[in-house]
């Protein structure tokens, strides 16, 4: 199970890269591989500001839809793209070309609260 220990995770199985004045969010190696074939990514929260665990979008797989939650309050400056082409991104690459969001964070400090990779580790093998 791949957890890169630079990222921050939340319980939902969501993570967090803050680069700058802005963060990329995505989901977790564990949560694609439990949701199976993603076929869909839905965000129409684009230009909207959230809240700590506002529903931002939803993944769809073959026999279920997933509601993706916001880790840190900011507003949700654009989504991936790529993933209307290519929704199977998030399953190969969940870290890297298949983030699904950028994010504008009301309070980078925030994500210190998340977990990290050890914390996220223990949290998928218990």
């Amino acid at each position: 199970m791949n957890i890169p220990q630079n990222l921050k995770y939340t319980s939902e199985h969501e993570w967090i890269r803050i680069e700058g004045d802005v963060a990329y969010v995505g989901i977790t190696d564990y949560a694609q591989e439990q949701l199976g074939d993603i076929v869909f990514v839905d965000i129409p929260t684009v230009g909207e500001t959230l809240a700590v665990g506002d529903t931002f979008g939803t993944i769809e797989v073959v026999k279920t839809i997933s509601d993706l939650f916001l880790p840190v309050a900011g507003e949700v400056l654009e989504q991936n793209e790529a993933l209307e082409e290519n929704p199977e991104l998030v399953n190969n690459d969940p870290y890297g070309e298949g983030w699904i969001i950028k994010i504008k964070p009301a309070n980078a400090a925030d994500a210190e609260g998340l977990l990290d990779a050890e914390a996220y580790g223990k949290l998928i093998n218990e």
